[in-house]
């Protein structure tokens, strides 16, 4: 027995199977306690070379000396035994192919029900099947495995339908895939369509009779109703298209395309719809079933979907006109869609064909129904449909506003270490919020200076799961925190960094010396717009992880009072004088950070504050009253730039962030120049930037000009990353054009989730009364002038704002920005698309506002020729406007 497991130890693979044949069961039995014991040695070394050696004949004799089904299907999906070339499929089916057939059979019914993920070899799965003389199995992870087998072999000149031909359990597995999920990216591989395509195969072989032609269209239209990927619709569709449906096999069928027409996504829709028209056409469809797919389609939001239903309602509506009484009720439906032009389209219908209705109720219905057209569409249905007159003109509406975000006061430090020691676990495994960072960098402060070893005890769960800690099982390239932390290396990337390398500290994984030299020279100087605020950041975070070294801090100066990382004075006071009782001596980047926090717009709380700050006596204190009865906080001078399609802005010095601040705090009064700082930033982590605004929580105009040119990416080069846009908005200080600007880039962002943000950041600005609605539309025009905000997002963005009530304000930002726009139509190019969605907004929020008065370039486009969403939805605002028709 020693030899087989000497045999496997070396990676004698042959000599195994030679050994393994040789055995009878008992021995077999008896030689698998070694062979389990080498696994668990070889588990912790498993990329070393006599690992990578041995788990192949490790993996073939595991297997072969075991009688029980669960432990030999366990061993072989194992994923340690799995990650290496493993043994050979061939090599497996010849150990336990004199097995039992019953219980290869059980085998491979374990080894098919394991996650697809598990990457059990289908090969070794089909060879079972084939030795157990058992049915196929059909789960997953058969399926799929069988359909990567095919797909894979195509590649070496078989087609897929010569494999199906000569598969036996062709009808089986084919039935199997219309049951399996997302196994429609895998049957494009290869050839998506054409004569090696899954789609064409299986056509072929319904044609051939190797498949019933019912059940496969039967299952294939199941599979389009279940739903699914965006790759199964496209699979499943295409077979269903492939297998041309007769038209006996259509009307079989008409149920299940009402339902897909209704419920199914757009793509899958379509096609039902245009089964259904067809049916439709010949007569096939009564005016019942036509009225109740109506119904349900012109629901939808696909406009292409409704524009399609309206052309097939008019069709019949043309050519058989008792069918009036039951469809026009449905065509007034679409009256209501938020699509102008379907609403038009729905009126000229109900314009057409109302004289061929005898029914006085269905004729008040339609009429009825007019009240949810626009203002200059209902107007024209009080003559044409005989609809009741508007309540007229409608006195400018109120904004309805989400209500002002009120600031979280932060909870105080965890009173236990245990309590900490959980919510510092929470806090690294979700980044945490700036609150969240704030309390458990506080209170480890706090719990170091008043009982070290305690502390040490309760973060033992914490400490021992992080990257650095020596213990730590789960990383093959463990580098030490010492060598993270590197001499040239001082970037903390985000919050969950910071608080690694202030634990890695306290275990004692960061020297002293590497920590004083953070300190004392500080980062290096980096060229991109964020080293200011990231210096900063770091600064605190080091000095924390050294005094916590060196000299504990009884607490922390700078933690803040509220979510936004705003201080308050009288707080800040009692601090300082809790240090000076203490005899403690406050952290220089601590106090500084302090400073910055500390709340100076309300001038009669600080002057008051100032008073007791001078009264300690102590230097800190004679600062913090020099700062507290300085002018409120100000703002540097800027100007606007232009780089390619972006508008950014540079600012100049700012005196006070300079004078009295440490080295590395004083950056932050620096200028910011616009074609400064472009080479490598070290800054990609979205994480810090709520850290930022709460490095300044009164100046957000200095965050948001070092961000910009970050906000303009979203726009201009489709990136990602404006969600803390709604924190700027609630943060302090003005909101001048960086912020602005920064709004701005986000309504045009490329990511729906993105533009979602920006959103929900003017409707707080708004709500607060800090919305400059004019300087924002200027900023809009500009953009889009300039190519770097699309018309359509913006427009995307506006009516979802407008849609939670704010219309004015749309309108008050629109009404700003459209002129410049419509100045450039004569002219426009890439700027002129879209135009007409901005409009279309432009019109619901004038409406639904009662705006009035005249909106200089509207008429010319009013004027313009021909019936584009241009022209009727100018010619819609200018009515709106003017004429002074009411929502």
């Amino acid at each position: 027995m020693s030899g087989l497991t000497d045999a496997v130890r070396t990676g004698r693979t042959d000599e195994v199977v030679r050994l393994l044949d040789g055995m009878t069961d008992a021995e077999r039995r008896a030689a698998f306690p070694e062979l389990k014991q080498l696994r668990k040695e070889l588990r912790p070394r498993r990329w070393e070379s006599d690992a990578v050696r041995a788990y192949p004949a490790l993996h073939l004799a595991g297997a072969a000396c075991q009688t029980g089904a669960a432990g030999v299907a366990s061993w072989i999906a194992a994923a340690d035994l799995q990650w290496s070339s493993s043994s050979r499929s061939d090599l497996l089916l010849h150990v336990l192919g004199d097995r039992d057939p019953a219980w290869l059979a059980e085998v491979t019914r374990r080894l098919a029900e394991r996650p697809a993920a598990s990457r059990v070899s289908h090969e070794l799965m089909a060879g079972l099947v084939r030795l157990s003389g058992h049915p196929v199995p059909t789960t997953d992870a058969y399926v799929r495995g069988w359909v990567e087998r095919i797909g894979s072999t195509c590649y070496r000149g078989d087609t897929v339908l010569e494999q199906l031909r000569r598969d036996p359990h062709l009808v089986r597995l084919v039935a199997a895939l219309f049951e399996t999920d997302d196994i429609g990216s895998r049957m494009q591989w290869g050839a998506a369509e054409g004569p090696n395509s899954w789609t064409d195969a299986i056509a072929r072989l319904t044609v051939e009779g190797a498949l019933d032609r019912t059940a496969t269209v039967d299952a294939c239209v199941a599979r389009l109703l279940r739903g699914g990927t965006a790759a199964d619709h496209r699979v499943f569709l295409r077979l269903l298209k492939t297998l041309a449906l007769t038209g006996d096999e259509q009307r079989e069928r008409t149920a299940d395309w009402l339902a897909l027409a209704s419920d199914a996504v757009s793509v899958v829709a379509a096609h039902a719809q245009s089964v259904l028209g067809a049916l439709a056409a010949e007569g096939e469809l009564s005016p019942r079933r036509l009225s109740e797919m109506s119904a349900a389609v012109l629901f939808r939001t696909e406009k292409k979907l409704v524009r399609a239903q309206l052309v097939l309602l008019g069709k019949v509506l043309a050519r058989d006109a008792s069918t009036a009484g039951e469809l026009l009720p449905v065509v007034a439906q679409a009256f209501g869609y938020d699509d102008p032009d379907v609403q038009e389209r729905a009126l000229k219908l109900a314009e057409r064909h109302l004289g061929k209705v005898t029914s006085a109720e269905v004729r008040a219905e339609v009429a009825d129904a007019a009240a949810a057209l626009i203002p200059i569409l209902r107007t024209r249905a009080v003559g044409s449909l005989g609809a009741a007159p508007g309540a007229g003109d409608a006195a400018a509406s109120p904004d309805v506003l989400p209500p002002v975000p009120v600031p979280l006061r932060l909870a105080p430090a965890p009173g236990s270490a245990v309590e900490l020691a959980e919510e510092l676990g929470a806090v690294l495994a979700s980044s945490g919020d700036v609150a969240a960072f704030e309390r458990a960098l506080d209170g480890l402060v706090r719990h170091v200076h008043s009982d070290r070893e305690g502390l040490l005890e309760a973060l033992a769960p914490v400490t021992a799961r992080r990257w650095w800690n020596d213990a730590h099982p789960d990383h093959e390239y463990h580098q030490p925190a010492e060598h993270y932390y590197g001499a040239s290396f001082h970037s903390l990337h985000d919050a969950e960094d910071a608080l690694d390398l202030v634990l890695a500290t306290l275990a004692g994984h960061c020297t002293t010396a590497r920590l004083h030299r953070a300190v004392v020279q500080g980062a290096r100087e980096r060229s991109c717009p964020h080293s200011a605020l990231a210096r900063a950041f770091e600064a605190r975070v080091w000095e924390v992880a050294y005094r916590i070294r060196t000299d504990p801090l009884p607490f922390l100066l700078s933690t803040p009072t509220w979510s936004t990382g705003l201080l308050e004075p009288d707080e800040l006071v009692e601090r300082l004088d809790a240090y000076q009782r203490l005899g403690a001596r406050p952290a220089a980047a601590d106090f500084a950070q302090a400073l910055l926090r500390v709340r100076r717009a309300d001038r009669v709380a600080a002057a008051a504050a100032a008073a007791r700050a001078a009264a300690l006596g102590t230097p800190e204190g004679t600062r913090l009253a020099a700062w507290l009865v300085s002018e409120a906080p100000s703002l540097p001078s800027r100007r606007r730039r232009t780089s390619g399609p972006r508008v950014l802005i540079e600012s100049a010095e700012l005196l006070e962030l300079q004078e009295d601040f440490p080295a590395e705090f004083t950056p932050l009064g620096r200028p910011v120049g616009v074609f400064d700082g472009r080479r490598y930033c070290q800054h990609w982590s979205d994480e810090l930037r709520p850290h930022w605004l709460a490095l300044l929580p009164e100046r957000r105009e200095l965050v948001a000009v070092r961000v910009l040119l970050d906000l303009s990416r979203v726009s201009v080069d489709d990136t990602r990353g404006v969600g803390f846009l709604p924190l700027l908005a609630e943060s302090g200080g003005e909101a001048g054009e960086a912020v602005h600007l920064c709004l701005a880039y986000g309504l045009g962002a490329r990511h729906a989730e993105d533009r979602l943000a920006a959103v929900d950041a003017l409707l707080v600005l708004a709500a607060r009364g800090e919305l400059d609605a004019a300087r924002l539309g200027a900023d809009l025009a500009e953009l889009v002038r300039g190519a770097a905000v699309k018309p359509q997002r913006l427009a995307d963005s506006l009516r979802t704002a407008a849609a939670t009530g704010a219309n004015a304000t749309i309108w008050g930002l629109l009404g700003r920005a459209l002129p410049p726009l419509l100045a450039d139509l004569p002219t426009a190019g890439t700027a002129g698309r879209g135009l007409g969605e901005l409009l279309t907004v432009a019109s619901e929020c004038a409406e639904r506002s009662g705006a009035r008065g005249d909106l200089p370039h509207l008429a010319q486009a009013a004027a313009r020729r021909g019936s584009s969403r241009l022209v009727t939805q100018a010619r819609r605002l200018r009515s709106a406007l003017t004429e002074g028709v009411a929502a």
